[in-house]
């Protein structure tokens, strides 16, 4: 929920509210509706350039890491996209191969505006690879800017799809962890508790290994020896888990810092915040003095 919010906001800040209560001043025709809108205006300008000069500051001060040598943390890396599994996602309107996609299902109503009817995103991972290796990048939670963007009509309905396709230079921001293999974190008691659980319920093998008196029940010897055999069993599976190769993984920061994926470049990332930033201040200042006159 959180993660959609984040993202909603980010599109209200690139969206142009503020011309949107411009309208709404005008339509009121009132010194009360202009103080209201210009107060408004005033507002949402302050609080989108300082998202935009927060995103611009972590874009352009944060260092590219590469991946096999990228610290555990918030990091920054690029490289190109691509599938997976070797089979591409499929987009939902369009039905094309993709990494990604978000579509938006638009109704055109009697009073001549589009209503949205079905909107929505892929969930599903995809690799970031560069020339020192890959990365699995889960894209839930993410901020998303994409030049892929398609807008067609048909009847009534409007249809636009966003997509991330492969091959595409990826630019990501967030937070990176490797998982699996060396790093894996297994507690030996816990194993020895999972192996012998398993082998609880196979009653009768666990019997023929261990019941050597053939009394039906494990007594506190026999038990002994299920625990030491438990013991092999599961340094047996550490050793195997710890012997896999570690997963690099790319995801949503927990501390709420900014999760940005985009095939832009960096320094066009960069300028574009930084446009947002100077666009917004401008807006922030134009409305305090519209109020000033109105107030005057």
């Amino acid at each position: 929920m959180l993660a959609k919010l984040r993202r909603e906001y980010a599109q209200l800040v690139t969206s142009g509210a503020q011309l949107l209560l411009l309208l709404v001043g005008a339509q009121l025709e009132s010194r009360e509706g202009w103080l209201s809108c210009l107060g408004l205006m005033a507002l949402v300008s302050l609080f989108a350039w300082f998202s935009a000069l927060r995103r611009l500051r972590l874009v352009r001060d944060t260092p590219t890491s590469r991946i096999a040598s990228a610290a555990q943390g918030y990091v920054e890396l690029a490289g190109r996209g691509k599938p997976l599994s070797g089979s591409p996602l499929i987009s939902k309107l369009r039905v094309l191969p993709c990494l990604w996609y978000r579509y938006r299902v638009e109704r055109k109503g009697s009073d001549d505006k589009w209503h949205i009817e079905e909107r929505g995103e892929s969930e599903d991972p995809f690799a970031l690879e560069d020339e020192s290796g890959q990365c699995v990048v889960d894209p839930l939670g993410a901020e998303i800017l994409t030049m892929h963007k398609d807008t067609w009509h048909q009847g009534d309905y409007r249809y636009t799809e966003w997509k991330l396709i492969q091959h595409d230079p990826i630019y990501a921001i967030g937070q990176f962890k490797t998982v699996g293999g060396s790093s894996a974190a297994l507690d030996p008691n816990e194993q020895i508790k999972a192996v012998l659980a398993e082998w609880k319920r196979d009653t009768s093998s666990l019997h023929e290994r261990f019941d050597l008196d053939n009394d039906g029940a494990l007594d506190m010897r026999e038990w002994m020896l299920a625990r030491q055999a438990a013991r092999r069993e599961a340094e047996k599976r550490i050793r195997a888990a710890r012997a896999e190769p570690d997963a690099s993984l790319l995801v949503q920061p927990h501390d709420g810092r900014l999760f940005l994926i985009s095939n832009l470049k960096q320094d066009k990332l960069a300028r574009r915040y930084g446009l947002w930033a100077w666009a917004h201040l401008v807006i922030f200042f134009g409305a305090l003095g519209g109020a000033a006159w109105w107030l005057g």
